[in-house]
């Protein structure tokens, strides 16, 4: 039986997301949860995938895996869901033997700016820029043989309490692309950068321009989507308000 699981972490208390000898990482405390409670017996048998590889610092509230397990799904959230790693697991799916977590259909990330750094008005303007379909080698880490190319389906700008909250829509982004969008956008609205110079960055990427990289800990995975439903733990929004360090 292959199950597909939804959870929630805060970045700040973890070395990142993937596994590290020696260092608390997000992927390496669930597949410790998973092995102790015999619902996988090993890694690599259990096929054990993630959806997305946070930055050190990124939180989730939506991001997703998948394995091969050992235990019927009716028991496998009741003896993970109220562990003490700091991860919670809150949605639950029966899967196709060959699903994988990476293929999804839409990723939502946020990203919350201070409002007196920002002015919603040159956000909006900036922000237009970069929807569509562009090379973002400018605006992203590109590793080895990765295609530089990604579409932004859309960028919406919100006001929760004392941010901005920007939210992208993509179906697969770049490493780092968000933060390297999100620092240009800073700079532009602190008038150190003009519009001209961010669309020619994204015109011209063989022309190598580096507009900086945004702190990592605004950053947070809100959704990770697929063609089907989670089943949902009763009052998970309640518990996802408490982990999460902005207001959601």
């Amino acid at each position: 039986m292959r199950i597909s699981l939804k959870f929630a972490y805060n970045g700040k208390k973890f070395q990142g997301y993937a596994r590290q000898p020696k260092f608390k990482t997000v992927e390496g405390e669930i597949i410790d949860l998973l092995l102790k409670n015999n619902i996988i017996e090993d890694v690599k048998e259990s096929k054990f995938r993630s959806a997305s590889r946070t930055d050190k610092g990124v939180s989730a509230c939506g991001n997703v895996i998948a394995f091969n397990a050992l235990l019927p799904k009716k028991y496998i959230l009741e003896k993970i869901k109220d562990n003490e790693k700091g991860i919670l697991f809150y949605g639950i799916k029966e899967v196709e033997q060959d699903f994988y977590p990476r293929y999804a259909k839409l990723r939502i990330y946020s990203y919350y700016l201070k409002k007196q750094d920002s002015d919603i008005d040159r956000i909006i303007d900036i922000s237009t820029v970069f929807i569509g379909e562009h090379n973002f080698s400018n605006f992203a880490r590109i590793e080895p043989g990765k295609n530089p190319s990604r579409t932004i389906l859309n960028i919406v700008l919100t006001e929760k309490n004392d941010f901005f909250v920007i939210d992208f829509y993509a179906q697969t982004f770049l490493w780092h692309q968000i933060r390297r969008i999100v620092s240009a956008t800073e700079k532009y609205c602190n008038g150190k950068l003009t519009k001209k110079q961010i669309e020619q960055a994204l015109r011209y990427p063989d022309k190598k321009i580096d507009y900086g990289l945004a702190p990592s800990e605004p950053l947070i995975l809100k959704d990770v989507i697929y063609d089907f439903d989670f089943e949902y733990e009763r009052n998970y929004l309640k518990k996802l308000k408490r982990i999460i360090p902005f207001d959601l």
